[in-house]
Protein backbone atom coordinates (compact mmCIF):
# COMPACT_ATOMS: atom_id res chain seq x y z
CA UNK A 1 0.00 0.00 0.00
CA UNK A 2 0.96 3.21 -0.53
CA UNK A 3 0.84 3.99 2.89
CA UNK A 4 -0.57 2.96 6.15
CA UNK A 5 0.12 1.37 9.33
CA UNK A 6 1.39 -2.46 9.28
CA UNK A 7 2.85 -4.81 11.35
CA UNK A 8 6.91 -4.05 12.16
CA UNK A 9 5.95 -0.44 10.92
CA UNK A 10 9.13 -0.09 7.94
CA UNK A 11 10.90 -2.49 9.94
CA UNK A 12 10.21 -5.37 7.80
CA UNK A 13 10.96 -3.53 5.03
CA UNK A 14 14.49 -2.51 6.17
CA UNK A 15 15.15 -5.49 7.68
CA UNK A 16 14.00 -8.03 4.39
CA UNK A 17 17.01 -5.44 2.82
CA UNK A 18 19.72 -6.15 5.69
CA UNK A 19 19.02 -9.52 6.48
CA UNK A 20 19.23 -10.55 2.31
CA UNK A 21 22.96 -8.54 2.31
CA UNK A 22 23.80 -10.95 5.00
CA UNK A 23 22.91 -13.30 3.12
CA UNK A 24 24.92 -12.39 0.37
CA UNK A 25 27.65 -11.46 1.94
CA UNK A 26 28.05 -14.67 3.33
CA UNK A 27 27.74 -16.48 -0.06
CA UNK A 28 30.34 -13.99 -1.29
CA UNK A 29 32.83 -15.04 1.11
CA UNK A 30 31.97 -18.95 1.00
CA UNK A 31 30.77 -18.93 4.48
CA UNK A 32 27.39 -20.47 5.62
CA UNK A 33 25.07 -17.59 7.05
CA UNK A 34 24.81 -19.19 10.43
CA UNK A 35 28.26 -19.18 11.17
CA UNK A 36 28.71 -15.65 10.10
CA UNK A 37 25.86 -14.70 12.32
CA UNK A 38 27.22 -16.46 15.25
CA UNK A 39 30.56 -14.25 15.04
CA UNK A 40 28.64 -10.91 14.76
CA UNK A 41 25.40 -11.04 16.29
CA UNK A 42 24.29 -9.08 19.78
CA UNK A 43 24.69 -11.16 22.74
CA UNK A 44 23.90 -10.64 26.43
CA UNK A 45 25.47 -7.44 28.77
CA UNK A 46 26.81 -5.87 25.05
CA UNK A 47 26.71 -2.52 24.29
CA UNK A 48 24.06 -1.36 21.17
CA UNK A 49 25.74 1.74 20.13
CA UNK A 50 23.29 1.68 17.04
CA UNK A 51 20.33 0.91 19.64
CA UNK A 52 20.05 4.21 20.69
CA UNK A 53 23.12 3.38 23.39
CA UNK A 54 21.42 0.65 25.19
CA UNK A 55 22.58 -2.46 27.09
CA UNK A 56 21.37 -5.84 25.71
CA UNK A 57 20.06 -6.96 29.40
CA UNK A 58 18.27 -9.63 28.19
CA UNK A 59 19.53 -11.66 25.12
CA UNK A 60 19.34 -14.89 24.10
CA UNK A 61 19.71 -14.61 20.82
CA UNK A 62 22.75 -16.89 20.65
CA UNK A 63 20.09 -20.15 22.18
CA UNK A 64 17.67 -19.25 19.64
CA UNK A 65 19.96 -19.34 16.45
CA UNK A 66 21.35 -22.48 17.84
CA UNK A 67 18.05 -24.17 18.84
CA UNK A 68 16.42 -23.34 15.44
CA UNK A 69 19.55 -24.95 13.80
CA UNK A 70 18.92 -28.17 15.71
CA UNK A 71 15.22 -28.03 14.31
CA UNK A 72 15.85 -27.81 11.10
CA UNK A 73 18.49 -29.60 10.67
CA UNK A 74 20.68 -27.10 9.56
CA UNK A 75 23.62 -28.84 8.73
CA UNK A 76 22.21 -31.48 6.76
CA UNK A 77 20.38 -29.52 4.31
CA UNK A 78 22.40 -26.59 3.76
CA UNK A 79 22.51 -25.04 0.96
CA UNK A 80 20.18 -27.30 -0.79
CA UNK A 81 19.60 -31.18 -2.17
CA UNK A 82 17.96 -32.24 -5.24
CA UNK A 83 15.12 -33.97 -4.53
CA UNK A 84 14.68 -35.43 -8.16
CA UNK A 85 11.76 -34.88 -10.94
CA UNK A 86 13.17 -31.33 -11.16
CA UNK A 87 12.94 -30.12 -8.03
CA UNK A 88 15.30 -28.87 -5.70
CA UNK A 89 14.96 -27.60 -1.81
CA UNK A 90 16.92 -25.10 0.07
CA UNK A 91 17.22 -23.62 3.60
CA UNK A 92 17.82 -20.03 4.27
CA UNK A 93 18.25 -18.07 7.41
CA UNK A 94 16.99 -14.88 9.51
CA UNK A 95 17.48 -12.71 12.71
CA UNK A 96 15.33 -9.77 13.96
CA UNK A 97 15.01 -7.96 16.73
CA UNK A 98 12.72 -4.89 17.20
CA UNK A 99 11.53 -2.83 20.66
CA UNK A 100 9.48 -2.69 23.61
CA UNK A 101 7.56 0.60 23.20
CA UNK A 102 8.62 4.02 22.29
CA UNK A 103 11.57 4.55 24.94
CA UNK A 104 10.69 8.30 26.89
CA UNK A 105 7.42 8.40 24.64
CA UNK A 106 4.50 5.73 25.19
CA UNK A 107 2.46 5.70 28.28
CA UNK A 108 0.41 3.22 29.68
CA UNK A 109 -2.48 3.15 32.05
CA UNK A 110 -4.66 1.22 34.08
CA UNK A 111 -7.07 1.71 36.97
CA UNK A 112 -8.27 -0.79 39.21
CA UNK A 113 -11.04 -1.01 42.08
CA UNK A 114 -12.35 -3.15 44.62
CA UNK A 115 -15.71 -3.84 44.29
CA UNK A 116 -18.49 -5.34 46.55
CA UNK A 117 -18.06 -8.69 47.62
CA UNK A 118 -14.13 -8.65 46.78
CA UNK A 119 -13.76 -8.81 42.99
CA UNK A 120 -11.85 -6.56 41.13
CA UNK A 121 -12.72 -4.21 37.84
CA UNK A 122 -9.43 -3.94 35.74
CA UNK A 123 -9.54 -0.38 33.31
CA UNK A 124 -7.31 -0.40 30.41
CA UNK A 125 -6.70 2.06 28.12
CA UNK A 126 -4.63 -0.15 25.70
CA UNK A 127 -7.14 -1.66 23.26
CA UNK A 128 -6.75 -5.51 23.02
CA UNK A 129 -6.72 -6.05 18.85
CA UNK A 130 -7.17 -9.84 19.27
CA UNK A 131 -3.47 -9.93 21.06
CA UNK A 132 -4.99 -11.13 24.40
CA UNK A 133 -3.88 -8.52 26.33
CA UNK A 134 -6.69 -8.07 28.15
CA UNK A 135 -6.26 -11.86 29.46
CA UNK A 136 -2.25 -11.25 29.76
CA UNK A 137 -3.00 -8.09 31.79
CA UNK A 138 -5.56 -10.00 33.89
CA UNK A 139 -2.84 -12.13 34.68
CA UNK A 140 -0.39 -9.96 35.64
CA UNK A 141 -2.83 -8.41 38.31
CA UNK A 142 -4.25 -11.86 39.71
CA UNK A 143 -0.72 -12.79 40.72
CA UNK A 144 -0.03 -9.53 41.78
CA UNK A 145 -3.25 -9.24 44.20
CA UNK A 146 -3.01 -12.90 45.13
CA UNK A 147 -6.42 -13.79 43.51
CA UNK A 148 -7.82 -15.94 40.45
CA UNK A 149 -8.00 -14.29 36.93
CA UNK A 150 -11.69 -15.22 37.78
CA UNK A 151 -11.92 -12.46 39.92
CA UNK A 152 -11.09 -9.92 37.74
CA UNK A 153 -13.37 -8.10 35.75
CA UNK A 154 -11.59 -6.63 32.46
CA UNK A 155 -13.24 -3.50 30.57
CA UNK A 156 -11.56 -2.42 27.20
CA UNK A 157 -10.59 0.73 25.97
CA UNK A 158 -13.21 3.28 25.89
CA UNK A 159 -11.76 6.77 25.58
CA UNK A 160 -14.26 8.66 27.46
CA UNK A 161 -14.29 6.88 30.58
CA UNK A 162 -10.39 5.10 30.58
CA UNK A 163 -7.05 5.64 31.88
CA UNK A 164 -4.80 7.16 29.16
CA UNK A 165 -2.48 5.29 26.83
CA UNK A 166 -0.39 6.31 24.22
CA UNK A 167 -2.04 2.95 22.35
CA UNK A 168 -1.67 -0.34 21.09
CA UNK A 169 1.20 0.04 19.13
CA UNK A 170 5.05 -0.34 19.09
CA UNK A 171 4.48 -3.98 21.13
CA UNK A 172 4.04 -1.84 24.06
CA UNK A 173 1.22 -3.55 25.92
CA UNK A 174 2.27 -6.35 27.74
CA UNK A 175 6.08 -4.70 28.90
CA UNK A 176 4.20 -1.06 28.96
CA UNK A 177 1.03 -1.15 30.27
CA UNK A 178 2.00 -4.31 32.27
CA UNK A 179 4.31 -2.48 34.08
CA UNK A 180 1.64 -0.11 34.85
CA UNK A 181 -0.82 -3.05 35.85
CA UNK A 182 2.39 -4.05 38.69
CA UNK A 183 2.49 -0.33 39.93
CA UNK A 184 -1.73 -0.13 40.00
CA UNK A 185 -1.90 -3.25 42.10
CA UNK A 186 0.67 -2.31 44.56
CA UNK A 187 -1.00 1.19 45.32
CA UNK A 188 -4.34 -0.40 45.80
CA UNK A 189 -2.38 -2.99 48.11
CA UNK A 190 -1.74 -0.04 49.98
CA UNK A 191 -4.81 0.91 50.06
CA UNK A 192 -6.62 -2.11 51.12
CA UNK A 193 -4.36 -2.50 53.78
CA UNK A 194 -4.91 0.87 55.24
CA UNK A 195 -8.75 0.62 55.08
CA UNK A 196 -8.78 -3.29 56.46
CA UNK A 197 -6.01 -1.58 59.66
CA UNK A 198 -9.27 1.16 60.15
CA UNK A 199 -11.29 -1.94 60.29
CA UNK A 200 -9.33 -3.85 62.59
CA UNK A 201 -8.07 -1.03 64.90
CA UNK A 202 -4.91 -1.56 63.96
CA UNK A 203 -1.93 0.50 62.65
CA UNK A 204 -1.06 -0.34 59.10
CA UNK A 205 2.37 -1.65 60.16
CA UNK A 206 0.92 -4.28 62.27
CA UNK A 207 -1.22 -5.71 59.07
CA UNK A 208 -0.91 -7.26 56.04
CA UNK A 209 -2.84 -8.67 52.88
CA UNK A 210 -2.58 -12.33 51.27
CA UNK A 211 -5.21 -11.92 48.74
CA UNK A 212 -8.13 -12.99 50.64
CA UNK A 213 -7.91 -11.42 53.92
CA UNK A 214 -6.79 -8.57 55.48
CA UNK A 215 -4.61 -9.99 58.84
CA UNK A 216 -3.03 -8.79 62.03
CA UNK A 217 0.31 -9.76 62.04
CA UNK A 218 0.08 -10.67 65.72
CA UNK A 219 -3.14 -13.45 64.96
CA UNK A 220 -5.56 -11.90 66.98
CA UNK A 221 -7.79 -10.53 63.95
CA UNK A 222 -8.48 -10.47 60.66
CA UNK A 223 -11.33 -9.37 57.50
CA UNK A 224 -12.09 -10.91 54.50
CA UNK A 225 -11.46 -8.82 50.61
CA UNK A 226 -15.39 -9.13 50.27
CA UNK A 227 -16.30 -7.77 53.97
CA UNK A 228 -14.07 -4.76 52.89
CA UNK A 229 -15.37 -4.77 49.85
CA UNK A 230 -19.05 -5.00 51.33
CA UNK A 231 -18.63 -2.25 54.31
CA UNK A 232 -17.04 0.36 52.17
CA UNK A 233 -20.82 0.71 50.51
CA UNK A 234 -21.32 2.77 53.45
CA UNK A 235 -19.62 5.64 55.44
CA UNK A 236 -17.15 5.54 53.59
CA UNK A 237 -14.58 8.65 52.32
CA UNK A 238 -11.69 6.67 50.87
CA UNK A 239 -12.16 5.26 47.12
CA UNK A 240 -11.02 1.64 46.90
CA UNK A 241 -9.42 2.06 43.74
CA UNK A 242 -6.03 3.06 42.00
CA UNK A 243 -4.66 4.77 38.65
CA UNK A 244 -1.11 4.60 37.68
CA UNK A 245 1.09 5.31 34.37
CA UNK A 246 3.98 3.57 33.34
CA UNK A 247 6.58 4.88 31.02
CA UNK A 248 10.07 3.58 29.73
CA UNK A 249 13.17 5.31 29.41
CA UNK A 250 14.92 1.91 27.85
CA UNK A 251 12.95 -0.31 24.89
CA UNK A 252 14.91 -3.81 25.84
CA UNK A 253 14.22 -5.65 22.49
CA UNK A 254 13.07 -9.10 22.01
CA UNK A 255 15.07 -11.01 19.47
CA UNK A 256 14.08 -13.69 16.52
CA UNK A 257 15.58 -16.71 14.16
CA UNK A 258 13.52 -18.05 11.37
CA UNK A 259 14.74 -20.60 9.56
CA UNK A 260 13.03 -22.00 6.37
CA UNK A 261 12.90 -24.44 3.63
CA UNK A 262 11.28 -24.63 0.29
CA UNK A 263 11.29 -26.69 -2.73
CA UNK A 264 11.39 -24.50 -6.01
CA UNK A 265 10.54 -26.22 -9.46
CA UNK A 266 13.22 -25.78 -11.39
CA UNK A 267 10.53 -26.11 -14.64
CA UNK A 268 8.36 -23.39 -13.81
CA UNK A 269 10.01 -21.07 -10.93
CA UNK A 270 7.11 -21.89 -8.49
CA UNK A 271 8.26 -21.85 -4.81
CA UNK A 272 6.81 -23.98 -2.14
CA UNK A 273 7.67 -23.62 1.80
CA UNK A 274 8.07 -26.65 3.17
CA UNK A 275 9.28 -26.09 6.91
CA UNK A 276 9.20 -22.78 8.86
CA UNK A 277 11.11 -23.18 12.25
CA UNK A 278 11.44 -20.35 14.52
CA UNK A 279 12.89 -19.24 17.81
CA UNK A 280 12.00 -16.09 19.47
CA UNK A 281 12.99 -14.50 22.74
CA UNK A 282 10.20 -12.58 24.26
CA UNK A 283 11.90 -12.73 27.61
CA UNK A 284 10.02 -14.49 29.87
CA UNK A 285 6.73 -15.48 28.26
CA UNK A 286 3.61 -14.66 31.04
CA UNK A 287 0.74 -16.49 28.75
CA UNK A 288 2.84 -19.18 26.86
CA UNK A 289 -0.28 -20.02 24.58
CA UNK A 290 -1.00 -16.15 23.49
CA UNK A 291 2.52 -15.90 22.79
CA UNK A 292 2.67 -18.71 20.58
CA UNK A 293 -0.17 -17.87 18.55
CA UNK A 294 1.22 -14.48 18.37
CA UNK A 295 3.94 -16.12 16.77
CA UNK A 296 2.66 -18.22 14.42
CA UNK A 297 0.39 -15.07 13.22
CA UNK A 298 3.46 -13.01 12.55
CA UNK A 299 5.15 -15.51 10.61
CA UNK A 300 2.19 -16.12 8.54
CA UNK A 301 2.15 -13.10 7.59
CA UNK A 302 5.57 -12.70 7.04
CA UNK A 303 4.85 -15.70 4.95
CA UNK A 304 2.22 -14.02 2.91
CA UNK A 305 4.16 -10.70 2.44
CA UNK A 306 7.63 -13.11 1.20
CA UNK A 307 5.55 -15.56 -1.32
CA UNK A 308 1.81 -13.98 -1.99
CA UNK A 309 0.64 -10.43 -1.41
CA UNK A 310 0.76 -7.78 -3.70
CA UNK A 311 -0.04 -4.23 -5.22
CA UNK A 312 0.00 -2.65 -8.62
CA UNK A 313 -1.37 0.03 -9.73
CA UNK A 314 -2.87 1.38 -13.17
CA UNK A 315 -1.06 4.36 -15.49
CA UNK A 316 -3.96 6.52 -13.38
CA UNK A 317 -3.03 5.11 -9.95
CA UNK A 318 -5.77 3.00 -9.76
CA UNK A 319 -5.14 -0.32 -7.55
CA UNK A 320 -6.03 -3.39 -9.24
CA UNK A 321 -6.02 -5.59 -6.33
CA UNK A 322 -8.95 -4.10 -4.76
CA UNK A 323 -10.74 -7.73 -3.39
CA UNK A 324 -9.29 -10.49 -2.05
CA UNK A 325 -9.97 -12.52 -5.30
CA UNK A 326 -6.66 -10.47 -6.76
CA UNK A 327 -5.20 -9.55 -3.41
CA UNK A 328 -3.83 -13.01 -2.50
CA UNK A 329 -3.32 -13.73 1.36
CA UNK A 330 -2.34 -17.36 2.09
CA UNK A 331 -4.66 -20.07 4.14
CA UNK A 332 -3.36 -22.52 6.20
CA UNK A 333 -2.47 -25.00 3.52
CA UNK A 334 -0.33 -22.31 2.11
CA UNK A 335 1.88 -22.23 5.13
CA UNK A 336 3.80 -24.94 5.55
CA UNK A 337 4.58 -26.68 8.60
CA UNK A 338 5.21 -23.81 11.05
CA UNK A 339 7.10 -24.82 14.39
CA UNK A 340 7.38 -22.20 17.30
CA UNK A 341 9.68 -22.78 20.25
CA UNK A 342 11.43 -20.00 22.86
CA UNK A 343 14.25 -19.42 24.37
CA UNK A 344 13.63 -17.66 27.58
CA UNK A 345 15.47 -14.58 28.94
CA UNK A 346 14.71 -12.03 31.79
CA UNK A 347 14.58 -8.40 31.26
CA UNK A 348 14.32 -6.63 34.62
CA UNK A 349 12.68 -3.66 33.42
CA UNK A 350 9.33 -5.62 32.28
CA UNK A 351 6.36 -7.28 34.20
CA UNK A 352 8.04 -10.62 35.29
CA UNK A 353 10.79 -10.86 33.19
CA UNK A 354 8.89 -9.92 29.92
CA UNK A 355 9.43 -8.50 26.73
CA UNK A 356 7.42 -7.83 23.40
CA UNK A 357 6.31 -10.23 20.76
CA UNK A 358 4.01 -8.10 18.80
CA UNK A 359 6.21 -7.12 15.65
CA UNK A 360 9.41 -9.23 16.12
CA UNK A 361 7.34 -12.13 14.61
CA UNK A 362 7.06 -10.73 11.47
CA UNK A 363 9.93 -10.17 10.34
CA UNK A 364 12.16 -12.96 9.68
CA UNK A 365 10.25 -15.08 7.00
CA UNK A 366 11.02 -12.97 3.78
CA UNK A 367 15.04 -12.83 4.23
CA UNK A 368 14.97 -16.05 5.06
CA UNK A 369 13.00 -17.71 2.27
CA UNK A 370 14.50 -15.44 -0.24
CA UNK A 371 17.95 -16.98 0.75
CA UNK A 372 16.18 -20.38 0.78
CA UNK A 373 15.03 -19.64 -2.98
CA UNK A 374 19.04 -18.73 -3.79
CA UNK A 375 20.31 -21.55 -2.05
CA UNK A 376 18.22 -23.93 -4.40
CA UNK A 377 18.49 -22.72 -7.65
CA UNK A 378 21.28 -19.18 -7.15
CA UNK A 379 18.23 -16.81 -8.02
CA UNK A 380 18.57 -13.50 -5.74
CA UNK A 381 15.08 -12.28 -5.19
CA UNK A 382 15.24 -8.02 -3.96
CA UNK A 383 11.63 -6.96 -4.72
CA UNK A 384 8.85 -8.82 -2.83
CA UNK A 385 7.36 -11.05 -2.93
CA UNK A 386 8.80 -13.69 -4.50
CA UNK A 387 6.60 -15.27 -7.40
CA UNK A 388 7.52 -18.26 -9.71
CA UNK A 389 7.78 -15.54 -12.79
CA UNK A 390 10.51 -13.80 -10.75
CA UNK A 391 12.13 -17.37 -10.01
CA UNK A 392 11.93 -18.74 -13.62
CA UNK A 393 13.03 -15.12 -15.33
CA UNK A 394 16.24 -15.04 -12.76
CA UNK A 395 16.62 -18.91 -13.52
CA UNK A 396 16.64 -18.23 -17.33
CA UNK A 397 19.25 -14.70 -17.02
CA UNK A 398 21.69 -16.95 -15.50
CA UNK A 399 21.53 -19.70 -18.19
CA UNK A 400 22.00 -16.61 -20.65
CA UNK A 401 25.10 -15.26 -18.62
CA UNK A 402 26.58 -18.79 -18.57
Amino acid sequence: MSAGAYRGYGATQGLFAVESAVNELAEKLHMDPVVLREKNMVREGDYMAAYYGETAGSCALDRCLSRAREMICWDEKFPSRDMGNGKVRGVGVAMSMQGSAISGVDVGSVTIKVNDDGFYSLMIGAADMGTGCDTTLAQVAADCLGCSVDDIIVHGVDTDVSPYDSGSYASSTAYLTGGAVIKTCDSLIEKILLKGAEYLEAAAEDVDFDGKRVYRLDGTGEISLKEIGNRVMCNNRTALEATESNSSPVSPPPFMVGMAEVEVDQETGHVELIDYAAVVDCGTPINPNIVRIQTEGGLAQGIGMALYEDITYSPTGQMYENSFMQYKIPTRQDVGTIRVEFESSYEKTGPFGAKSIGEVVINTPSPAIASAVAHAVGVHIRELPITAEKVYFGMKKMEEER
